[in-house]
């Protein structure tokens, strides 16, 4: 193998390759665009310095033990990346070269699983999407057989190991991918319903709304329930990682086994440790057997996850009212909210969005109608955002009253003037989401 000498006579790669667990590197989150600034906040209340934005992902740099509490508690994210190398590269030969360098072999299992998945544009030299991904594959199985003898499993199930492949133009960037399947998969929607909004979007419009977490939240039209399940979430104070059984930095190498975890999680459950927001523990009483002073990754997992479930906010949660006019969509909904543990937060109720019933304290009403894109047909859903528009001048005197729109033509038929508008994007629309604030005022004057 004509590789097999140039490669052996390479420099030894930095810490942060071949010592995932100890070293401290850059730590790349990706969102959906429009959504930057709520992750900004969010990585920021976690306690991070964010060092670099675009519309679509912000740096921050830790340890994989701060990757692992990103994962954990991000709700706006889509992705945690650990970035291995960045090169300028024109063409599959150079990726396979670039891949083929990093040593593999001290960062996945020989009997594990890997995927790879690529985000690729402006390459001029590739002219299949799928190929890089597959060039990449083929370097990472070729690097293991020189180095092991065998090599991992591949596949596309998200189930395993995940390495994620940045590259525009000539700007190559090989990363980790820590999350495996998309932060937004809570795991908590068994019923998706038709156009469902994504968790991590809804979560994002809730925080967009500026809503207080103390006031109502009020969905009518609700859907799947996602928005009011999001918002009951947030003012549980719930991580929504728990719900995860995988991420993928659990597949790589070192994270240790299901014995070091069970182990860790009864000395919790016992009483004997206390679990810390750091991923460490303290001993319970001067009795208690003391915790080590290292732990294997999936200890640490397991004491994140502890305390994040200890911290929940039981009681003197918020007003949160969902309402949809089809009883099977509720029925689905309320199963939703099941799933995510706060179905008990939850006023569940079937009516016309007209009939949504207020709380006396304002608070936040979110609304997704039908854009015409997915569902519905434009001209015929002209009536519905006219009584939209009745809807929050009527009835929403002092609330604050928030409007997905998908389509421009229709959002102007609500009739009410906007006072704040974001773009946001609800999978691949582009959508604004349209604040309306209704005064007395104005009601006396229509």
């Amino acid at each position: 193998d004509k590789r097999g000498g140039f490669y052996d006579n390479l420099p030894k790669p930095p810490p942060h390759v071949t010592d995932l667990w100890r070293a401290s590197n850059s730590i790349v989150v990706v969102c959906a665009s429009g959504l930057v600034a709520e992750v900004t906040d969010e990585v920021e209340r976690l306690g991070y310095k964010v060092e670099d934005t675009s519309d679509a992902f912000l740096l921050t740099r830790g340890t994989m033990t701060d990757v692992m509490r990103l994962n954990l508690w991000l709700r706006t994210a889509q992705r945690v990346l650990w970035p291995l190398r960045s090169v300028r590269a024109s063409n599959l030969d150079q990726l396979y070269e670039t891949v083929y360098e990093i040593p593999w072999e001290s960062i996945l299992d020989v009997d594990g699983r890997f995927s790879v998945s690529s985000n690729v544009w402006d390459v001029m030299s590739v002219r299949d999407s799928r190929m890089p991904s597959l060039k990449a594959k083929d370097a990472i199985a070729d690097r293991f057989r020189r180095a092991r003898g065998s090599r991992p499993d591949s596949d596309n199930t998200f189930e395993g190991a995940a390495v994620f492949i940045y590259w525009r133009g000539d700007d190559l960037r090989i990363c980790i991918d820590t999350s495996g399947a998309p932060l937004s998969r809570r795991g908590y929607r068994l019923q998706p319903g038709p156009a469902p909004m994504q968790e991590a979007l809804s979560a994002g419009v809730v925080y967009a709304s500026g809503w207080d977490g103390i006031t109502p939240f009020v969905s009518p039209m609700c859907g799947s329930g996602t928005p009011a399940i999001e918002a009951a979430l947030i003012a549980r104070q719930r991580a929504p990682g728990v719900f995860r059984n995988h991420f993928a930095f659990m597949a790589l190498k070192g994270f240790g086994d299901k014995d070091d975890a069970s182990q860790t999680r009864r000395q919790v459950t016992r009483g004997m440790w206390i679990a810390q927001a750091d991923g460490t523990a303290k001993a319970a009483s001067a009795a208690a057997v003391p915790p080590p002073a290292h732990y294997k990754p999936s200890s640490t997992w397991t004491l994140l996850v502890a305390y994040a479930r200890a911290n929940e906010v039981s009681e003197g949660w918020p007003m949160i009212i969902a309402n949809d006019i089809n009883p099977d969509v509720i029925h689905d909904a309320e199963a939703n909210a099941g799933m995510a543990g706060v179905r008990d937060m939850i006023s569940f109720s079937v009516c016309d969005f007209a009939e949504t019933p207020l709380p006396e304290t304002p608070g936040v009403v979110f609304m997704n109608p039908e854009y015409g894109e997915r569902l519905g047909d434009p001209v015929e859903l002209e009536p519905l955002y006219v009584r939209i528009g009745q809807f929050i001048r009527e009835r929403c005197l002092g609330w604050r009253a928030f409007i997905l729109a998908g389509n421009r033509e229709l959002s102007l038929k609500i009739g009410l003037k906007s006072s704040s508008l974001k773009q946001v994007y609800n999978g691949s629309i582009e959508c604004r989401l349209i604040e309306f604030e209704a005064y007395e005022e104005e009601a006396d004057e229509n």
